[in-house]
């Protein structure tokens, strides 16, 4: 992120470009550490699932987890959850259709909101009760929990912002790719795409891209 006064609130644009073929479960999120200019207070995830616990496997998850690990307290969602999980609640999301995420500060916490693009619709998941006054190392990520050789799914993510406490909108001036390593669970075949004004992680995918490059303007490796 450019230099700028502390960041009060990010966003990002996520599609499921080609979703997911296996009962497994798929989280892709937005995520910040909540600080306060000295340290982090931990932090929290804003996104969508591919969850077959869920009417239609699919769902939304705002939660994370205060520095001492307890998982964080909020406020009651608007969205119903048939598994009763405060974090993860029912969410009909669709293929090929783009979501906005955003999370911002509000009087108690921090406020994790999804808006579709398509119907025009925007809710509220809840609010989390977290200290900090600023947001911190802002990523996105997909889990999978699939198999590395299942079906490939992508997704997309683009039209990352940020908000100052000032007001000011700031745009990152470039992104590195992280994976996560084979020996830890992770699969060798995963891949990002850069498609101009976009990004896309790929699963099942020959990797093109080796881990730690960095991207800048969103069009070519730096």
């Amino acid at each position: 992120m450019p230099p700028s006064a502390p960041l009060v609130g990010v966003q990002a644009t996520f599609e499921v470009v080609e979703p997911p073929r296996v009962d497994h479960l798929y989280f892709w999120a937005l995520q910040a550490s909540f600080g306060d200019g000295r340290r982090s207070h931990g932090g929290a995830h804003l996104g969508l699932q591919w969850n077959d616990r869920h009417p239609g496997q699919t769902a939304a998850n705002w939660g994370g987890y205060h520095h001492s690990g307890r998982i964080l307290d909020g406020s009651a969602s608007p969205l119903p959850s048939i598994t009763d999980d405060p974090n993860t609640r029912d969410f009909p999301w669709q293929a090929r259709n783009p979501y906005r995420f955003r999370i911002t500060r509000v009087a108690d916490g921090w406020r994790g909101e999804i808006a579709d693009f398509v119907t025009g619709r925007s809710v509220a998941i809840r609010d989390l009760y977290a200290p900090g006054t600023q947001l911190i190392s802002p990523i996105v990520w997909s889990e999978v929990f699939a198999a590395c050789d299942d079906p490939q799914v992508l997704v997309r993510w683009s039209a990352f912002g940020a908000l100052t406490v000032d007001g000011e909108v700031v745009t990152p001036g470039a992104v590195r790719v992280n994976y996560q390593a084979y020996e830890a669970g992770g699969c060798s075949n995963t891949n990002v795409l850069f498609d101009g004004d976009g990004i896309i992680q790929a699963t099942n995918a020959e990797r093109a891209v080796p881990q730690g490059s960095v991207v800048s303007g969103f069009a070519e490796l730096g």
